[in-house]
């Protein structure tokens, strides 16, 4: 075995779905509103993820649609020579949390692809409500599709139900009638969520997440002797959570489960949770951890002898794995034009840049962060506590224009460091700061020296929840500009599901410009 740290997968990485075909597993993770959607990673010891790919990249249409929204939980499997992923589009202003059907290209949809890298297949939009959806493969070669919606008759207020159909996997449509198979292991409990099914010594297993995606989430199973149910959840529920032990605790909502078998018949959970930075706060978002499964009288045990997602886990040793392959979120560098990691807002990075030697030329772009648009953005997961982002970008500013590193939550609530230039060449870094859609407040501000087209060196350095943005031209060290606080940017202080991205940030500000960016260099590097 060997010794690796939780998370496996650090920084915002939320609602893990795995399957394992051979020596492999591949998982998935939402991306909301980031494109390119949906990463595919590899692995064969389910501690070191390779990324091969993405699921998404022009369709879905993500456009106009507000933070928080977009691609959400998706359910990776294997059947019949096929990768198959169902993920539902979601628009946050509908209610809350469920798709809603006024605007095309919403709701549940159905991709394959024969190898995971890609190229996948145009969507395939399957009907259904709700969010969360999952596939099964029953042995008897039928396919069927669950989702969870708000219940229909509830007994509590925030009560769901889990829904299930059969799917024609030729057709790519749900058929027959609908069974709600389940409504929540424990009374008052909300958001009985991220259902996947299982068939094992000859029954179905429910893996479900109950809730809501906070600190009172958990893991509960349920069985039953035939896939309509009735199902009847585990005495020992829920199986997993970390709601006990309080909201002061390093590492709060376990949950959203997805379970996998490893070639050596151990078994594994994939989840989610969260690890707090300054108190009950977690800017880094929900990110994928591993734990043990144990079985006793026919029940999953996850972490067993322990009963919470241990800080190191024993994972299975594969000699030659990782080897010199890029472990996602570990390494540390030049962050090159082809690395996986880049995303964009309702953007391919490459919709809104070129790669450009060892950087990108960014075009400035009318739109700001503030607005519901793709703007010029290249952007990463910010996934470690500790942590530096130094940028070496040039621009030929023209007045109004801004060139810079934001660090950002949603359209509603992010954070610029931002170069601007004066009449006569003069630049000033500025660090702004927008809470709940209000107005930018600045932060602190310095004057630039040096010649007007020399190289800037712009830099955040996490520290725990300070950010401190600093900046510098000509290659002199990069001095403070200003310091904030990532606990006003997490999603407990602005809603939302979202974890902080940081990169390169360009605008001409609603005007229309020729202005390009010449990104040099990228490099991140954790700290500690």
């Amino acid at each position: 075995m060997t010794a690796v740290a939780n998370p496996v997968l650090p920084g915002c990485h939320p609602d893990p779905s795995v399957c394992r075909v051979g020596d492999d597993f591949y998982l998935v993770t939402s991306t909301f509103e980031y494109l390119p959607g949906l990463p595919v990673l590899r692995s064969r010891d389910l501690a070191h993820w390779e990324p091969v790919g993405h699921v998404v990249h022009g369709a879905p249409d993500l456009s106009g649609l507000p933070s928080s929204s977009g691609l959400y939980a998706p359910t990776i499997r294997h059947h019949d020579g096929l990768f198959w992923v169902v993920c539902t589009v979601v628009d946050q202003r509908a209610d809350g949390r469920a798709a809603d059907d006024r605007r095309p290209g919403l709701g549940h949809f159905l991709v394959t692809a024969t190898d995971p890298a890609g190229p996948w297949s145009e969507p395939a939009w399957i009907g259904g409500d709700g969010i969360d959806p999952s596939l099964f493969f029953d042995d008897d070669g039928r396919a069927w599709v669950l989702a969870t919606r708000p219940a229909r008759e509830p007994e509590w207020p925030g009560q769901t139900e889990v829904w299930l159909r059969e799917l024609d996997p030729v057709a790519r449509q749900l058929v027959g009638p609908e069974h709600v198979i389940w409504t929540g292991a424990v009374r008052g409990a909300v958001w009985a969520e991220g259902p996947h099914l299982y068939r094992l010594d000859g029954r179905y297993l429910l893996v479900a997440a109950e809730g809501g995606t906070e600190v009172h989430h958990a893991v509960c199973v349920a069985r039953a002797d035939a896939i309509e149910g009735p199902y009847v959840g585990d005495p020992a529920n829920p199986v997993l959570t970390h709601r006990h032990l309080g909201r002061g605790v390093d590492v709060v909502a376990a949950g959203h489960a997805d379970l996998v078998e490893a070639p050596d018949g151990s078994w594994w959970a994939v989840l989610l949770a969260m690890r707090t930075s300054g108190g009950y706060h977690y800017p880094l978002g929900r990110e994928t951890f591993l734990v043990p499964v144990a079985w006793e009288d026919g029940w999953p045990v996850l972490a067993p002898g322990v009963g919470r997602i241990p800080p190191v886990v024993d994972a299975p040793d594969v000699p030659g794995w990782p080897g010199d392959r890029v472990v996602s979120g570990r390494q540390s560098g030049p962050v090159l034009p082809g690395d996986l990691r880049w995303t964009g807002v309702r953007a391919l990075p490459t919709d809104v840049a070129t790669p450009a030697g060892d950087g990108w030329d960014l075009p400035l772009r009318p739109a700001t962060l503030a607005d519901l648009d793709a703007p010029a953005f290249l952007g990463l997961r910010l996934a470690h506590p500790h942590a530096d982002l130094v940028v070496r970008v040039a621009a030929d500013l023209a007045e109004g224009e801004e060139v810079g590193l934001a660090v950002r939550q949603s359209e509603r609530d992010h954070v610029r460091l931002a170069v601007t230039s004066a009449a006569g060449g003069a630049r000033t870094a500025r660090v702004l700061q927008v809470r709940g859609g209000a107005s930018e407040r600045v932060l602190g501000e310095v004057a630039l020296l040096g010649p007007a087209d020399a190289e800037l060196t712009l830099a955040l350095e996490a520290r725990g929840p300070d950010l401190h943005l600093l900046a510098a031209a000509g290659g002199g060290a990069p001095a403070l500009v200003a310091t904030a606080d990532a606990r006003t940017l997490d999603s407990v202080a602005t809603g939302g599901f979202l974890g902080l991205w940081a990169g390169v940030h360009a605008t001409s500000a609603g005007r229309p410009t020729a202005t390009v960016a010449r990104v040099r260099a990228v490099t991140y590097d954790p700290r500690g």
